[in-house]
């Protein structure tokens, strides 16, 4: 063979090497999976476990506001409170044992359904000081040094419950001499409980 036919050939065949590989590369292009699994799933908030939802036979039932997504969602819990505690000290009781539940970490159903608590445990509740409104709950640590989204827990927990007078709001003070507050729990806070702090305003003396 003539050495320009043979130039001709090696050009044809390194043109057809081109284009199948050209070719091969789009049809890759086209053909790469682009399901990478499946999407995260959305947190729904939801309970559906019927431990969870029974429970509040082994005690008085009550709900307890945990952090689901970006806001506060009530859940289903029971506290146990004595027969024939008198009134004053079944506050104290009901709202420790609310705490206690909001310290508690959320169930493996409750964490599947995107449920978590930003209060920490080992906080005590008692009952007013004197010179405090009777309503008052002080706790061992100031509601102050709490973070934005466990104040939120414990004012919208406390003030939807026997804890409370169930008028939305609640009085808490930490160990004193510091004064107690009345804090609100406003829908704002239900749903933005990481960026508004609950209201709250002084309190005359009793």
């Amino acid at each position: 063979m003539k050495p320009v036919k043979r130039d001709r050939a090696r050009r044809l065949l390194t043109l057809s090497l081109l284009a199948g590989l050209l070719t091969g590369c789009g049809i890759r292009a086209t053909e790469v999976p682009t399901d990478f699994g499946p999407a995260p799933s959305r947190v729904h908030c939801s309970l559906t476990d019927p431990e969870v939802t029974t429970q509040t036979t082994r005690g008085v039932p009550v709900q307890v506001f945990l952090l689901c997504g970006s806001s506060l969602v009530s859940v289903d819990r029971a506290v146990r409170v004595p027969d024939g505690t008198a009134d004053s000290a079944r506050r104290v009781l009901v709202a420790q044992g609310l705490f206690d539940e909001l310290a508690e970490s959320p169930s493996v159903a409750e964490k599947e359904a995107g449920f978590t608590t930003d209060v920490r445990g080992g906080m005590k509740v008692s009952g007013p000081a004197p010179g405090d409104p009777d309503d008052t709950l002080r706790l061992s640590t100031s509601p102050g040094d709490l973070t934005s989204y466990a104040l939120a827990q414990l004012v919208c927990t406390f003030s939807d419950s026997a804890a409370a007078e169930g008028d939305g709001s609640v009085v808490l003070g930490g160990p004193t001499p510091d004064r107690p507050r009345r804090y609100e729990c406003t829908d704002e806070v239900r749903s933005r409980p990481g960026s508004t702090e609950p209201p709250s305003s002084e309190v005359p003396d009793n």
